[in-house]
């Protein structure tokens, strides 16, 4: 396909799709190969319009700050990995969206996985959940208890109290990101 016909293909998945008027001049201002893996990718994994704005402002970030085009970055391994992989495609376009946000965020993606390490490491009682803030967003984190008799209340709490180094841990971390 030349340039023009992956152009009008462009605008027809985002006249499909509603992408915005912004997002659709960003894909456009690629560079050819970067504006036809991009439209490659999105035909693939069928992205939701969403998912393919999220996507083009991701791969942007990306591209300028490692100084690479989008099809540099739509090549990688892991990105053809997914793409090509096995599965639905709504849960192919959820992988690919992690998948920039851990190369766009390489900070932010160790720090969830130390911190849930740490939360792994508690070992607690299922009937104790811990939600983390979304992409870390905040430096507070809820515990939730399941119980049915002041029995296991009692057992959850003292093993909450068991925990509490585990848990100032966590909040020292959730703390020192920000």
């Amino acid at each position: 396909m030349n340039a023009d016909e992956i152009d009008t293909q462009i605008r027809m998945l985002a006249a499909e799709r509603r992408l915005p008027p912004s997002h659709l001049a960003r894909w456009l201002a690629m560079d050819p190969a970067s504006r036809a893996a991009m439209l490659d990718i999105a035909r693939v994994i069928r992205l939701r319009t969403g998912q393919l704005m999220t996507a083009l402002e991701t791969l942007e970030e990306i591209a300028v700050r490692e100084r690479v085009t989008v099809a540099g970055v739509l090549d990688r391994p892991e990105i053809r990995r997914i793409a090509g992989g096995p599965g639905s495609a709504p849960s192919r376009a959820s992988a690919l969206l992690e998948a920039l946000r851990t190369l766009r965020y390489p900070l932010l993606k160790k720090m969830q996985e130390q911190i849930r390490s740490e939360v792994a490491a508690l070992k607690l009682p299922r009937e104790i959940s811990i939600a983390l803030p979304n992409e870390l967003g905040s430096d507070e984190f809820t515990v939730s208890l399941r119980v049915r008799s002041a029995a296991k209340l009692t057992r959850l709490l003292e093993a909450l109290d068991r925990s509490r180094p585990g848990l100032a841990r966590i909040i020292d971390m959730l703390a020192d990101k920000q």
